[in-house]
């Protein structure tokens, strides 16, 4: 195991101990002007890699551009690097920006099971849809098809919904495992496939062809507790994450195969993230130890471990927990790495 502060090591190939290619580094911290909790729900960089934008309990969308966060410390003022806030009705869940607006628009998932979409630039909503029978929407993401936008909503109502967000109209209504457990992740192939991957309360996760939603072409059968994410590495492979306190590699393009079990990080109750960088080959994990777990998909033991730097509560006990973490996509040479906390704090990793 790998602190933050160690140089990369060499791959020792005969006894197959990991080898750290990146290293990362403490970057920046951005504490939240919150009384009360704040729990961070939800990170996500605009396609740029440039803008990113957080939501979570305090009911706000807060947008950041990343080049003001770098070299902030923890006694700074959220307040002072906020490029802009919007205010939203419920608590959120999850957000996702826009493909096809090129950072413009962001939209999210909130506790009311309301979809909503927002005008970054105005602070306004400008589109909406409340399909899900008011039950919590856990999970938003969107695709391009023949150019135009496609969303994909999962909910606690036990479906996943697919919409044209042009005129809201519905798509498609999926029921994995006959929809009597909450769906909890949605994430299209990010490279521009056909597949839609879902995690489930029913401990399992589903893998769609949107072309033919029918039957899922694969169900993903190894988790003992809920799935709470599902995320693809590239167009063959996807990894799992669960509160059974592990993490799956699956490849898909044969079968339904394990390729290999992440674990070291805690996870019995709680959402606490899960990312790839597929550029890199690292999977992120958040804990409810507090700590931020990174693995490579070669090995199963995480290759950089980080507490973040929260203080214990006036009972002498610490109950904060990562609650969202996410990779920087666009660069193949420089890695970048944000983890939001049950505290409603950032911070920056970078290598």
């Amino acid at each position: 195991m790998i602190s933050s502060s160690s140089s990369p090591t060499t791959m020792d190939r005969d006894n197959n101990i990991p080898r750290f290619d990146w290293d990362l580094s403490f970057s920046a911290v951005v504490s939240s002007p919150s009384i009360g909790t704040d729990a961070i729900g939800a990170i996500e960089f605009d396609p740029s890699g440039e803008i990113l934008a957080t939501g979570g309990i305090a009911r706000k969308i807060r947008i950041y551009r990343l080049n003001s966060l770098l070299g902030t410390s923890r006694d700074d003022d959220d307040d002072d690097h906020v490029e802009s806030c919007i205010c939203t009705p419920a608590k959120l869940s999850s957000l996702k920006w826009r493909p096809d607006l090129s950072g413009r628009v962001i939209g999210s998932g909130d506790y009311d099971g309301v979809v909503t979409e927002y005008d970054v630039e105005k602070g306004v909503p400008v589109f909406e849809r409340d399909e899900h029978g008011g039950r919590k929407i856990w999970s938003v993401d969107y695709t391009l098809r023949n150019g135009s936008a496609l969303g994909a909503s999962g909910s606690d109502d036990g479906t996943v919904q697919m919409w044209d967000p042009r005129n809201g109209g519905l798509e498609e209504t999926v029921r994995p495992g006959g929809g009597a457990a909450a769906i909890c992740s949605v994430e299209f192939d990010p490279l521009g496939g056909n597949l839609l991957a879902v995690g489930c309360a029913d401990r399992n996760a589903y893998v769609y062809d949107i072309r033919r939603l029918v039957d899922p072409i694969f169900v993903l059968d190894g988790h003992t507790k809920t799935v709470t994410y599902a995320r693809f590495m590239d167009q063959h492979t996807i990894v799992t994450g669960s509160t059974d306190g592990s993490l799956k590699l699956w490849d898909i393009a044969n079968g339904q195969l394990v390729v290999r079990t992440f674990r070291g990080h805690v996870n019995s109750r709680n959402f606490v993230g899960l990312s790839v960088w597929r550029h890199g080959g690292l999977v992120v994990s958040g804990s409810e130890n507090d700590e931020v777990f990174v693995f490579d998909k070669r090995w199963g033991e995480p290759v950089w471990v980080r507490g973040l730097g929260g203080q214990t509560d006036r009972f002498g006990s610490d109950r904060r927990f990562v609650s969202s973490v996410c990779w920087r996509q666009t660069d193949e040479d420089w890695c970048t790495l944000v983890a939001g906390g049950s505290d409603g704090v950032l911070e920056i990793f970078s290598a």
